[in-house]
């Protein structure tokens, strides 16, 4: 009797389930929709131009892999390439495992952590752009801060922060560096849901405070870690305002960036030349996704 109550169950169930999925997808379909519509077309439109020589007002006219082999052969081009892997070196290692250090830091809740974390984040709620603006005067020779403050114990010091070589290169990765807000946020909701009782028995067992980061605390906020580095990898991929409002990508093509290439193409009126572009940054975005995904095991459960 009770199997047969067993089996009537899980039919019941299985017949609940398929007989709402209809509802399911008809509730996602304005989602679909959007997607296909705003997403998904200018994607594939991005990659069909990209092969076509294209001024933006006539019709495309396809010219193969032109606008590949041009790309690659642009002095401008590699040297954004080098800068991005650069960045994206930087961002893993520095910029993440800053935000990753004051996660850990305010999860030790010390006296005053709630003002640390609410002043931490004021500077990050500031727009890209408008933070360009500042680093212009921090960095200006004449009456920046940092060469004022320089000059007090070497008058004759003089520097074009943004407009030498190789100092523009670091001056623009200075202007995004500390602000890592999103990835501290996202380690800190990690260690918030570790379960207490883990760490208290970790602590039974003897660890101590490294032993119980290390072991513990860091293993579980992979997750965290994980998106931040993607997130992090993403906007270096994607990063303009930071370098056009303030090199404009010299001196030279020191601090050149594939974005400022795509905008000076489209300036140009070669927006295949431009989509080619799109369509590698598209990519290298997809790659790093993937292998953000593998190094950190993403897929994986964390309990």
């Amino acid at each position: 009797m009770k199997k047969l109550i067993g089996k009537k169950g899980r039919g019941s169930a299985k017949h609940w389930e398929k007989k709402n999925y209809k509802w399911i997808y008809f509730f996602l379909l304005p989602t679909i929709l959007i997607f296909l519509m705003f997403y998904m077309v200018p994607i594939i439109q991005v990659f069909v131009t990209s092969f076509a020589q294209w001024d933006g007002f006539n019709a495309p006219q396809f010219n193969g892999i032109r606008n590949y082999v041009n790309l690659f052969s642009s002095s401008s081009f590699l040297v954004s390439l080098k800068n991005l892997f650069l960045w994206a070196l930087v961002a893993m290692f520095l910029h993440v495992g800053f935000g990753t250090l004051v996660a850990f830091v305010f999860y030790q809740r010390r006296r005053g952590w709630k003002v640390a974390r609410a002043v931490f984040m004021i500077p990050n709620v500031i727009s890209a752009a408008a933070w360009a603006m500042i680093y212009r005067f921090f960095f200006n020779n004449d009456f920046g801060i940092l060469n004022s403050i320089i000059r007090i114990f070497n008058p004759d010091f003089n520097v074009q922060w943004l407009y030498s070589s190789p100092w523009a290169f670091w001056a623009v990765t200075f202007t995004w560096l500390f602000y890592a807000v999103i990835v501290t946020l996202l380690v800190l909701g990690d260690l918030m849901n570790i379960p207490q009782e883990l760490n208290e028995a970790a602590i039974i067992d003897g660890a101590g405070g490294w032993q119980l980061i290390r072991h513990i605390q860091i293993p579980l906020c992979r997750s965290g870690i994980a998106t931040g580095v993607i997130c992090s990898l993403t906007s270096r991929i994607t990063m303009y305002e930071q370098i056009s409002l303030t090199t404009a990508g010299g001196p030279g093509n020191d601090t050149m960036s594939l974005p400022i290439l795509l905008v000076n193409a489209v300036t140009d009126y070669r927006y295949g030349y431009a989509n080619a572009i799109g369509v590698l940054m598209f990519i290298i975005g997809l790659v790093m996704m993937f292998v953000v995904n593998k190094a950190f095991r993403m897929n994986e459960t964390d309990y």
